[in-house]
């Protein structure tokens, strides 16, 4: 308890601290942060704010934010209220009161479908823009989830509660209560232990094979499961199901696989043979030995790490082919994973369940080089202290969620004091986080716009193609210097974007990404780009920059808040490439100060190749002086070991030979590189043979 009061006070120090610095109520800066979490997490697609407060039929009606995809096909509405105290120990919520909360929602939802109630809401209120979308979409929405997001503790079941139906459409609910925040953000756990009772609440157990030895390391089963089983346990839990990667990448494609669909409709007895199955994990099960065979009865934590399209297909088909699904069946491979090892072993059975799948292009799991070379940098390269710093100091980049709470948590508090003055929390930054950065640069505007899991896999994508090409060797310290720039720029328009007369709130994060993209839009027309080694150097926005920013601010928020005619939400408005080709299409006036925050590309393409020269050179002052410090004998030892066993080509001998003449003559620095790039392939063979 005391470590969940001690967060609870950390917390609250955090959301106040953005308040204050967006000039925001307590309360709104509390829900802009859940929705961060929750569109991290996956618990909602594209969050959006939408205060609203009234009385429909003599009882209460509350909203506070929502989240709605109109292109995924999955049809999931999220509806959010939040419950914020600013006590300095956190209270207790009880189920009486959350349900009296989230009855609000649902009765939200009632009066947006009643003509007399939406017409007399402001035309240009959020309140009335969403209540439009509920009336317009209604037949696209499958299911409602009711989110209550509190900073409270909350003691009953938090997770995926059926709550009944509003006309035809499920009602869920889910609560996010303080510890359940500080379990994700200290862990990256997203879900509350999710238990499926295969016998009890989803009609039958499962038979299954064992498929793993006595000893072996992992226990395994193979089974079949009923595709109406498997619908029914998808249309409960949704997208949380889906390891956090297919999720991520599942959603970012957002349609239903039609040849998956067409089987199901057409010929649902051959879908077992046509279907790949899943692949699936879970923390831990129970299996019962019933009759002459065994019977998966639950599973604890049961993830789909790859056959996310074939479950999204089979729950859509509940709907629109429920007969033909009766005699849809589907093979299941089930790893039970305990939690200690679900770090290193999930991903690594995602990642190859998928090799031969579309979803492999876009794999970027937290253990991929890109996030282990960018996590390296940021342990080891320190930032400039700037003009106005005292000290350098580093910026924390997150690979896998949890990481900086551990690292911090682990020292004593003597400890913690110098690892908080190396690593400011302020510097410290997710995958995320790091795709908004990079996608805003990459002028993508809209992209971003869709929120945190979305745009994580447009940047994977793009990312992982630029890898293959030359094994990352573009994403060097340079690199990762430039990407500490944009974080920069990111964070600092975030701050001060509130205090501008022309902002009346609401779409920050929306204005934030456009200007960025339009200031590098820009900057390209004239042949330049916004000089990010110098952010680098002064750790800070130039004055110059900033003017640039805000003016491209300026116009961002006009394009973004006046859609064209018959779009009324501008959330979505601002997802559409329309409204990034609007902004780009712009005449922005820029101050002359302009040309001294950006360089020419040429200019920078200079400076990058001098930058590999000089790299290069020093390599070769360190190979030349690992070849000399190995020594002549060495060197004869290696030849005539290359020789004996066939592996060596003449050049390659003659370079060795080269080294053997040690220290009489030392060999070039070109010669020294090839030397200890053979030495290391040769002593690969020699530890085969040993």
């Amino acid at each position: 308890m005391e470590q969940l009061n001690e967060f609870h006070r950390e917390f609250l120090a955090e959301v106040q601290g953005e308040a204050d610095a967006q000039g925001l109520i307590t309360t709104e800066a509390f829900l802009e942060k859940m929705g961060e979490i929750l569109d991290e997490a996956g618990e909602l697609s594209s969050f959006a704010q939408c205060y609203h407060e009234g009385v429909f039929k003599q009882k209460p009606v509350q909203v506070d934010g929502f989240g709605w995809d109109a292109d995924d096909e999955e049809g999931v509405l999220s509806l959010v209220i939040s419950d914020f105290h600013r006590h300095a120990e956190p209270g207790s919520i009880m189920k009486a009161e959350a349900n009296r909360l989230l009855a609000r929602v649902v009765q939200f939802v009632m009066a947006s479908l009643d003509a007399g109630y939406r017409e007399g809401l402001e035309e240009s209120s959020q309140a009335f823009a969403l209540a439009d979308l509920i009336r317009r979409c209604w037949k696209k929405i499958t299911k409602i989830k009711l989110i209550l997001v509190t900073n409270r503790i909350y003691k009953s079941r938090t997770d995926a509660q059926s709550v009944g139906r509003i006309g035809e459409i499920p009602v869920t609910s889910n609560v996010w209560d303080l510890g359940r925040i500080q379990r994700f953000i200290e862990a990256g756990q997203t879900r509350e232990d999710l238990v499926i009772d295969f016998a009890e609440d989803f009609g039958e157990a499962i038979p299954v094979l064992r498929a793993s030895f006595d000893g072996a390391p992992l226990e395994s089963y193979i089974a079949v499961i009923p595709g109406t089983q498997l619908a029914a346990i998808y249309d409960r839990w949704g997208a949380r199901l889906l390891e956090a990667n297919v999720r991520s990448f599942l959603q970012a494609r957002g349609k239903v696989n039609g040849g998956i669909r067409d089987t199901i409709r057409k010929d649902p007895a051959m879908f077992f043979s046509y279907n790949n199955g899943l692949t699936t994990t879970a923390e831990s099960v129970e299996v019962a030995s019933i009759g002459e065979g065994l019977f998966l009865m639950s599973a604890s934590n049961f993830q789909i790490v790859n056959g996310g399209q074939t479950t999204a297909s089979i729950h859509a088909a509940r709907k629109l082919a429920a007969e033909q699904l009766k005699d849809v069946y589907v093979q299941m491979k089930l790893t039970v994973v305990p939690p200690e090892h679900s770090e290193t072993v999930v991903p690594n059975i995602s990642q190859f369940a998928n090799s031969q799948n579309k979803v492999n292009a876009a794999d970027f799991f937290a253990n991929h080089p890109f996030h282990i070379r960018m996590e390296e940098y940021s342990r080891r390269m320190l930032a400039p202290a700037g003009e106005n710093g005292y000290r350098e100091h580093k910026w924390f980049y997150e690979r896998a969620r949890g990481q900086f709470a551990d690292e911090r948590g682990r020292r004593t508090p003597a400890e913690r004091k110098s690892f908080d003055a190396i690593f400011p929390k302020s510097q410290f930054f997710t995958k995320t986080d790091l795709a908004k950065f990079e996608n805003s640069y990459r002028c993508k505007p809209h992209i971003v716009s869709y929120g945190a899991q979305k745009n994580f896999a447009e940047l994977a994508r793009a990312i992982g193609e630029e890898w293959g090409k030359n094994d990352g060797a573009a994403f060097d310290e340079a690199w990762f210097q430039r990407l500490i720039a944009k974080a920069i720029i990111f964070r600092h328009l975030e701050r001060i974007i509130p205090a501008q007369t022309w902002y009346t709130g609401g779409y920050r994060a929306n204005i934030v990404t456009y200007a960025i993209a339009k200031v590098v839009h820009d900057a390209d027309a004239r042949g330049r780009v916004p000089d990010l080694d110098a952010v680098w150097r002064l750790q800070r926005v130039p004055a110059a920059l900033e003017q640039a920013l805000l003016a491209a601010a300026e116009a961002a928020n006009e394009v973004i808040t006046n859609p064209p005619p018959g779009v009324r939400n501008m959330s979505e408005w601002a997802k559409k490439q329309a409204c990034w080709a609007r902004l780009a299409s712009c005449s922005v006036a820029y101050d002359a100060s302009f040309e001294t925050v950006t360089i020419e590309r040429d200019a920078l393409r200079a400076v990058d190749r001098d930058t590999r020269v000089a790299k290069r050179q020093l390599n070769g002052i360190e190979a030349q002086r690992e070849v000399v410090n190995q020594g002549g004998e060495y060197w004869s030892q290696l030849l005539a070991f290359g020789k004996s066993i066939g592996k060596l080509a003449p050049k390659e001998a003659g370079i060795l030979q080269a080294c053997t003449l040690l220290p009489r003559r030392v060999p070039t620095e070109k010669q020294c590189l090839a030397a200890v790039a053979i030495a290391d392939r040769l002593e690969q063979y020699y530890d085969a043979v040993a």
